[in-house]
This record gives structure tokens, C-alpha cells and sequence, in this order.
């Protein structure tokens, strides 16, 4: 290969490219991250959280890609996913002609062979086509031993093996193998990457073309499941097959983001592995699942929360690994120079050891609302819960880390708070609803301590606002959970205060930020994008305050954000006008699609699935009727309780 073509890449990946520009394919096992300009420049196999064979993503060339682009620099590339899939499909326009490049990841075969495959397909005229592997074991680190055999490739470093196919001759040059080739009309060719352990022997190849027709037939099968037929379908729909391309299938966990590392602002430190199951994620998960007609995928998480829990259940960890590990012990990688060099590049997630209170009443509410589902066996979960309740009993004292998981002192965050007395309030309707066994009486009395003590300390009376943790003077975006969940009523003064509050001092651009980052409650430095999902939480507290208009217009400028294949990252630089954060994000899709049905129903948004047992203190019932009294308007139509979002 001339040395000006490797100049050429060099520079092109050595360059970071904006996290819009990436697309996902995946395997429900695994995923890769593919450029537009046709680099795969990271891969983990054979799971979500394996160390990466193709990291330049978060260094260059040097940590390994796979290149499948044209030679003409000035060609036009367009992409789309292939209709209810997650099968890409790249179209490369030349003067000489047209390509199609479709990219996806088969399910795993039955020997646990993992494969990536790229068709390259001509569809006029001829177009001249360059290809380039360049693997690099553990995240960039191990270059290989390269070897060619029974006309492919071998690439074997510790226990990791990968066997290249091509329909072209390779060339093996420095560490890597590269082809130039040119497709014409009518005619395709085919190139696989497969992984297997290196102490076994290399598995059957399978054939391209029929594991493309399979692998689209699997996806769309998915797709046609769908219950919802909403207006917005089409976000809906390409939000749930992220979701589903970010469970691992094996045990049904569900990975924040298939990424590590990318940051929260270029050059800074907020820089986290997402490749693991968060509850709270996992959780809200559940409801998108549940209010979209995919009981079976919600059930399947409900099963893995069991055993992940299982031995432990007083003390709930944040996340845990994809079969319910335990241990996530953070790492430094010091030979990557980080995405736009935003540094340290980290794996693990040392947030795993923190108290965060809030994922209590995540799971609680989420069993509450499989209930409701109608998800079968439910029963034998509650002996889980009522272990949760009964050590929460304890823990709603105490100060946590928050649903941020701030790297600072431990603070008595008002959200935490009111999500613990979620976790009462939906294990007494559990508990009376359904005719379980309990200590109903210790509960609500657990319950109406902690609003009582919310309502006193975590309420600011100068600003007619809630804050963000007690005794503090600033605000947090997660405090618009407050009326959706049925803390208090949303025309509660209280509630609009906070609000409006929130609307003051947190949005900017017309998108929510967490909260004030140069306060520093989270003990870190440096800044941040505004966060999506907060920003969708906005939206559904319109439709609950009866502001739909409002609502609407705020949904359709989120949607507007998301890349050409719909695709949302954890936030977003209103002034960059760029995405941040790792990509695709859970946290965000799951935001979009709960919002879509809010907007749907126009009831308030999914996180009131099910409401106060009716037993709730006479106090709190006086503060809402005087509440409503003051509303300027009148309340939107409550739901009845615990009811399923429409479909």
C-alpha cells in the first residue's frame, strides 16, 4: 500500500469525530460503533463489556479498525437502518458509480462464534473500494500474531482469536491487512470478522448472504411486535430496537451504553464505563418495555434483577455486571490518549460501591408495575422485596451519592429521598392490592415520615422551591420526578415553584442541565452537557401540568437532536450543537419513548403506573386540595391507579 494512503488514515483517525457521526450495529451480545465514513472503531467481543479488539474511538489507527470506504476521497456517503432493524446500510455515490456497504452482527452461533460482517455491494456502474483491518487486543494495547491459512486471516493474542474472510485477496503488512478492490454492478462481496477462543479450534464459516436474510428477518420479527401506534412511531420504534440491541440476551441484563469513556465535555474528566446494568436504568427500561407490548423482554429483566440481587438483597448495589457481577473495580488505561483527549480513559465503574437510595424505589415501582402488567410468578419476587423494604427501613436516613453518583461528600439528596417514600408507597399497594404478606402499617408509617421530613428540610420557603439535597440553595433536574411519581400533586405551589425553578436556573438553550456543575456538589471539575433524558422528565411535566402544546414543541426540538439514524448520546452542547457522552444511551432512549406515550395519553408521563394506596396522611390531602384551590388551571384528568400507559 503507498505510504501516502497510510498518511491519509493516520490523519483521518486521528482525528476524533463528532459522537453524532457514529452508528450502532450489535448482536444482543455485543456491538460495534461504525462511522459514516465507514470505520468500525470500536468493537468488544464476545460480550458488551470485553476488552475492546478496535479502540481507536478513544485513541487512532494505531488501537485498531476496521476501514471499509472508498478511494475516492470526494465520494458522497448517505446511511440508513434497514426498515425495523439494526442492520446498516451505507450508500457510497462516485463519478464512476454507486456502492452499497450493509454492516451487522449475526446472533452468536451455536459453537459461541461471534461474527461481524460487511457486504459490499455494487449497484452501478463500478466503484473503487479500500479496506484495512488493524486489530488490537485489550483496548488497543496487544498487537497480535498475524498469520495466514485456509485462505483467510488469523489474528491470536492471549485468549482472544479472530479469523478474517474476504471475497478479496489480503495483503499483510505491518500488523495489519489491507485490499484494494473495485465492485461493479450486480456483484457482491463479502468480508467477516469472527471471534473464538484461541485455545479452540477455528469454527465453520457461515454463509453472508444467508445470515443477512436471517439476522433481518430475526430483527423484524422483533419490530412487528411493537404495541405502540403512535404518532411517533418511528423514534419509538428505532429508540426500542436500541434498547434491544443493548440487552445482553444471554441473561436479559440491559447495558447503559455500549461505550466507555466518551466524555460529558471534550478535555475534561467526566469520562465513565457505561457497559454495564444500572437498576434505575434497567427499571425505567421496564416501563418502556411494558407500555410498548414487549412483556416478555420486561420479564426477562425482572429475572435477572432476582438473580442478581440473590444473597444480597438488604444492600442493593447501583449496577452490576451482564450475569450479575458484583465486582466492577475501575481502571485507568494510560496508553489511550482519550477521545479528543479527554482523559483518563476508564473501565469499570468504581460508582458500583456508592449508596445511591434512589434504585430502591426504582425497583419497587418497577415490580409494582409488572404486577400491573400481569407478568406471570410475580409472587415469588416478594419475598426480594420485602427483604428491600425491610433494610430501607434503616437506609432512608442516610445520606447517599444521588441518582448523579456524585465523587463527592454524601448528602441527603431531596430525589433520593422521595424515591425511597416511592418504594413504600408502591410496596403497600403491592402488599393491599394483591393480598401480600407484610408489615403494612411500619411501612406507611416509613412512608409519611419521609414526606413529612421532605417537605420540611429538602423545601426552600424564599424561593417557593424544593432543592436539590437539604439545606442547599441550588437545583437539581430530578426533582421533576417529584409529580410524576404522586409526591405531590403537579399544581401543588410547591411543585410549580420547583418548576419554574428548575426552568430558571436549568435550562439553557431551551435544554435541562442536571444541575449547576460549577457548584461543586459532585466533586469534580470542569463542565457539562445538558442531559437529555432531564430534558425529556421536562416535557412529561408539561402534559401532566396540562401545557401539551408546550409539551409537544419541546419533544419534537429533542427529536431534532438525535443524529440521522436517531440516535441520542447521554447529552448534548447546546452551543457546540454536538452530541456528549456515551453513545447510543439507554438513559435517553428510554426518556423519548416514555415521553412519546405521556404525549400519547396525555396523563402525565409512565412513572404513574401506579398511584398512593389511598390511605395517604390527612395532611398531605389537605395540602393538595388547598393546592388545587390556587391553580390558576385546573388539573389534567388523573389516570386511575396503577394503570399501564395506553398503546
Amino acid at each position: 500500500m503507498p505510504k501516502t494512503r497510510n498518511k491519509q488514515l493516520s490523519s483521518r483517525l486521528q482525528a476524533s469525530r463528532p459522537i453524532g457521526e457514529y452508528a450502532l450495529i450489535g448482536s444482543t451480545h455485543s456491538a460495534a460503533l461504525v462511522h459514516l465514513g465507514g470505520d468500525i472503531e470500536w468493537l468488544c467481543l464476545p460480550r458488551f463489556d470485553s476488552a475492546a479488539m478496535f479502540a481507536s474511538l478513544l485513541g487512532d489507527e494505531r488501537n485498531g479498525h476496521w476501514t471499509m470506504c472508498a478511494r475516492d476521497r470526494k465520494a458522497r456517503v448517505s446511511r440508513r437502518y434497514l426498515p425495523g432493524t439494526v442492520v446498516l446500510e451505507t450508500t457510497i455515490r462516485t463519478g464512476t458509480g454507486v456502492a452499497v456497504v450493509t454492516d451487522f452482527m449475526p446472533r452468536p452461533a451455536l459453537d459461541g462464534t461471534h461474527e461481524v460482517v460487511r457486504i459490499v455491494r455494487g449497484v452501478r456502474g463500478t466503484v473503487s473500494m479500500h479496506t484495512e483491518f488493524r486489530i488490537r487486543f485489550n483496548y488497543g494495547e496487544w498487537c497480535p500474531w498475524m498469520e495466514r491459512r485456509d485462505g483467510a486471516v488469523f489474528a491470536t493474542a492471549g485468549p482472544d482469536s479472530v479469523r478474517i474472510s474476504s471475497g478479496v485477496p489480503l495483503v499483510n503488512e505491518n500488523f495489519a491487512s489491507f485490499a484494494d478492490f473495485t465492485v461493479s454492478a450486480g456483484q457482491s462481496i463479502a468480508f467477516s470478522l469472527d471471534w473464538f477462543p484461541s485455545h479452540l479450534k477455528p469454527p465453520v464459516t457461515r454463509d453472508a448472504n444467508a445470515l443477512l436474510a436471517r439476522t433481518v428477518a430475526e430483527w423484524s420479527a422483533w419490530t412487528d411486535r411493537c404495541g405502540y401506534h403512535g404518532e411517533f412511531r418511528e423514534p419509538v420504534m428505532r429508540s426500542l430496537l436500541t434498547l434491544k440491541a443493548l440487552t445482553y440476551e444471554p441473561t436479559g441484563g440491559i447495558v447503559a451504553a455500549p461505550s466507555t469513556s466518551l466524555p460529558e465535555l471534550p478535555g475534561g474528566e467526566r469520562n465513565w464505563d457505561y457497559r454495564f446494568c444500572w437498576l434505575r436504568d434497567a427499571a425505567l427500561t421496564l416501563y418502556a418495555l411494558i407500555g410498548s407490548g414487549y412483556v416478555e423482554e420486561a420479564s426477562a429483566w425482572r429475572w435477572w434483577l432476582m438473580r442478581a440481587v440473590g444473597g444480597s438483597p438488604e444492600e442493593l448495589q447501583v449496577m452490576y455486571g451482564l450475569h450479575g457481577e458484583r465486582s466492577l473495580t475501575e481502571l485507568e488505561l494510560g496508553w489511550l490518549r482519550g477521545y479528543e483527549d479527554s482523559r483518563p480513559v476508564r473501565i469499570g465503574n468504581g460508582a458500583h460501591g456508592q449508596r445511591q437510595l434512589d434504585v430502591y424505589g426504582s425497583v419497587i415501582a418497577a415490580f409494582h408495575a409488572a404486577r400491573k402488567a400481569g407478568l406471570s410468578d410475580m409472587d415469588k419476587l416478594w419475598p426480594l422485596e420485602r427483604a428491600i423494604a425491610k433494610q430501607l427501613m434503616e437506609l432512608w436516613r442516610e445520606p447517599d451519592c444521588s441518582l448523579w453518583e456524585v465523587r463527592g461528600e454524601p448528602r441527603h439528596f431531596v430525589h433520593s429521598k422521595i424515591m425511597c417514600w416511592l418504594a413504600f408507597d408502591r410496596v403497600i399497594a403491592s402488599a393491599t392490592e394483591y393480598g401480600l404478606e407484610g408489615p403494612i402499617e411500619r411501612w406507611r408509617e416509613a412512608r409519611d415520615q419521609i414526606h413529612a421530613e421532605v417537605c420540611a428540610r429538602g423545601y426552600d420557603a424564599s424561593s417557593n422551591s424544593f432543592v436539590q439535597y437539604y439545606g442547599a440553595d441550588t437545583m437539581d433536574a430530578a426533582l421533576l420526578w417529584m409529580p410524576l411519581i404522586g409526591f405531590l400533586p403537579i399544581h401543588d405551589e410547591r411543585v410549580q415553584g420547583t418548576v419554574a425553578r428548575i426552568e430558571k436556573e436549568l435550562v439553557f438553550n431551551g435544554l435541562v442541565y442536571r444541575y449547576r456543575a460549577e457548584k461543586g456538589v459532585d466533586g469534580l471539575g470542569g463542565g457539562e452537557g445538558a442531559f437529555m433524558a432531564c430534558s425529556f422528565w421536562l416535557a412529561n411535566v408539561y402534559v401532566a401540568m396540562g401545557k401539551v402544546r408546550k409539551a409537544r414543541a419541546l419533544f419534537r426540538r429533542l427529536l431534532a437532536l438525535g443524529n440521522d439514524l436517531g440516535l441520542f448520546a447521554e447529552e448534548y452542547d447546546p452551543v457546540a450543537q454536538r452530541q456528549l457522552g456515551n453513545f447510543p444511551q439507554a438513559f435517553s432512549h428510554i426518556g423519548l419513548i416514555n415521553s412519546a406515550h405521556a404525549l400519547v395519553s396525555a396523563a402525565g408521563g409512565v412513572w404513574e403506573l401506579a398511584d398512593l394506596d389511598g390511605k395517604a396522611p390527612q395532611k398531605k390531602k389537605e395540602e393538595g386540595k388547598e393546592a388545587k384551590k390556587e391553580a390558576k388551571k385546573p388539573p389534567v384528568r388523573k389516570r386511575s391507579r396503577a394503570r399501564t400507559p395506553r398503546r
